[in-house]
């Protein structure tokens, strides 16, 4: 597991960063039959662009998490391990639609949290590729037909995992919890 060891070329695919290093780790524990892996971008590195939204997408977020999620997402296909592992990328809200300024905070523009939209991306575990579900209106702020819920991907997981749709569980005092609270996403399975 030791991700600083290996094949040059392996380690240069991913990127000598920590998102690398997390997704070339993730890949090795799916090998090995880790059922569910969480990574993220790495230390010190934040999605929140408040301000200077476009230089650090350009030079700092898109290219480490390009190179690193392309690689894991070949390397899971070339290994045949993409059609039993779910890869999902998705944070805990969107971007706002409209960019802003924050005054004396930034330089330069940024968005801000929105929770009435986002984009998730489901690769492997029989997902169908190249689909896109949903739409919002024309500056991508709100959803105009069938909006989707955390629910919908959560019960996507659980079905790629094969858990039952008529599964429950209880707790300590016994009250019965339903694992799914909505279907999984239609047109992606």
């Amino acid at each position: 597991l030791d991700v600083e060891r290996g094949d040059p070329k392996v380690l240069d695919r991913y990127g000598h960063d920590l998102f690398g290093a997390t997704l070339l780790l993730s890949k090795r524990l799916i090998e090995n039959g880790v059922r569910m892996v969480q990574a993220h971008l790495g230390r010190g590195v934040s999605w929140d662009t408040h301000g200077d939204n476009f230089p650090l997408l350009k030079n700092k977020l898109l290219p480490p998490f390009d190179r690193a999620l392309s690689a894991l997402i070949d390397d899971l296909h070339e290994s045949g391990m993409l059609e039993t592992t779910l890869v999902v990328v998705c944070s805990e809200f969107g971007r706002s639609p409209k960019i802003f300024q924050l005054g004396q905070d930034y330089k330069l523009p940024g968005r801000d949290h929105w929770g009435a939209t986002q984009s998730i991306l489901l690769a492997g575990g029989g997902v169908q590729g190249g689909r896109v579900v949903g739409k919002t209106d024309r500056i991508g702020a709100y959803p105009i037909d069938d909006p989707l819920t955390p629910q919908n991907l959560a019960a996507t997981v659980y079905n790629t995992l094969g858990i039952p749709r008529d599964a429950y569980w209880h707790d300590v005092v016994g009250r019965r919890y339903d694992v799914y609270e909505a279907d999984p996403i239609s047109g992606v399975m």
